[in-house]
């Protein structure tokens, strides 16, 4: 594990790319096992997760190539469908197998997910939803056991729109032998973009993007090529960053639409934004204005994965800013570091009070969790002074080229 240190009050300006998006590559890599051929994923950015679930493939039986941010997965061949601990301990979205290895094999066993600790995140959803369509699945010694059983579809309703859920139910139905109709589904991009690479490889999915989604199974998939979307909280950190700093920024390859929530409260805050094409521009306010209240919710509402990113944000904001986080219980980790740095945060339960201060001063802080240690990075790169970040690793699991990204804008950091 390294340290990242940034000399902050340097303005990012200028042109970046934006990463393919870390939480659609990893359920899409998942579906790879659901056809005995092969398929290409391009824009897989290289991150801890992305190198975890090739790893959980290849344990599997799969063949996986990587050349630059393309990965080929040969699956013609699996030969094991139980996942072992120190596999599936190291990312949340490890879960995603469990529906995908099932209807490929007939069978999977896999120990529960580790993950960012954000508070409780159980699978009970995902486990409901894959018994109603007729696989039998059981718990046991902390390891989760699915066979299939009639597995002929059915209606499923999802008591929250969970992401995970919804994905490991759509990945195990498009092999079923009947019609799956799932209500109350999550609506994320994430959603559509695996959606689009399920029926790429043959299979009949409908409804991605609403909270109704019918999936009529196939007997077989077949390989494909497939382009994962751009990560819209990666675009989301760059902005907030832009706007911390007092920067001028334009981000290439974006998805402005899937960012909408995060662009709203960015003019909210007093910055310019514009959206052309695939094309995202910001320039910072003179001073951030607070927000009075943001609320995190389901897609399309303001995204949990950038509430941190925003929190950041808002220390500087000319006033006070309230922030409630509806989605996890322990997503606030980051606002005790952001002290340590002379910001004035208030936590109690899911609220945050953020009193904005003149300036923050850099300091030796911790990343806690993925989101809250972008968090740190960016609040550093406004801060007067030096910043030391360490528990970088946690930052590695969702950012790619982060660090060469910042200096290529103009930030001083660098890693020891």
């Amino acid at each position: 594990m390294y340290t990242i240190e940034i000399t902050g009050g340097h303005p990012l300006c200028g042109s970046t790319l934006v990463q393919g998006a870390k939480n659609s590559v990893l359920p899409i890599l998942a579906a790879t096992v659901l056809c005995e051929g092969t398929s290409v994923i391009q824009g897989c950015p290289h991150l801890e997760d992305v190198t975890c679930a090739l790893e959980i493939l290849e344990y599997a039986g799969c063949r996986c190539r990587r050349e630059g941010n393309t990965v080929t997965v040969d699956a013609s061949v699996l030969r094991e469908s139980r996942i072992p601990f120190a596999l599936m301990h190291k990312m949340r979205s490890s879960i995603t197998f469990l529906g995908a290895m099932t209807a490929r094999c007939g069978r999977a066993e896999m120990s529960f997910p580790g993950g960012c600790e954000l508070g409780p995140r159980p699978i009970d959803l995902h486990i409901k939803a894959l018994k109603e369509i007729g696989i039998r699945v059981s718990e046991r010694g902390g390891c989760v056991r699915a066979e299939l059983g009639d597995f002929s579809g059915g209606r499923v309703h999802l008591d929250f729109p969970s992401v995970g859920a919804t994905e490991n139910l759509m990945m195990a139905a498009v092999l079923s032998k009947g019609e799956t109709v799932l209500t109350n589904a999550a609506k994320e991009p994430e959603i559509c973009d695996l959606q689009n690479f399920l029926n790429k490889m043959g299979a009949r999915v409908q409804g991605a993007g609403t909270d109704e989604i019918r999936i009529e199974g196939v007997p077989r998939l077949k390989g494909t090529e497939h382009r994962v979307i751009p990560d819209r909280i990666v675009a989301a950190t760059y902005l907030c960053a832009g706007a911390m700093t007092g920067g001028r920024l334009e981000l290439r390859g974006a998805e402005p639409e899937h960012v909408g929530a995060v662009l709203s409260v960015l003019r909210d805050a007093g910055a310019k934004v514009e959206a052309k094409g695939d094309r995202i521009f910001l320039a910072a306010p003179e001073r951030i204005r607070p927000v009075k209240l943001l609320r995190t919710m389901p897609y399309p509402g303001f995204p949990t994965d950038a509430q941190a990113l925003v929190t950041a944000m808002l220390t500087l904001g000319d006033g006070t800013s309230m922030v409630e986080e509806t989605i996890f219980e322990n997503r606030f980790k980051h606002c005790g570091e952001l002290c340590r740095m002379g910001a004035d945060i208030t936590t109690r339960g899911r609220i945050a009070v953020i009193r904005g201060v003149p300036r923050l001063t850099g300091a030796r802080v911790e990343a806690m969790e993925l989101r809250g240690g972008a968090a740190l990075v960016i609040a550093g790169l406004a801060a007067e002074g030096v910043t030391e970040v360490r528990g970088t690793s946690h930052i590695d699991r969702g950012y790619d080229t982060f660090i060469e990204d910042m200096q290529a804008l103009g930030a001083q950091i660098t890693k020891h």
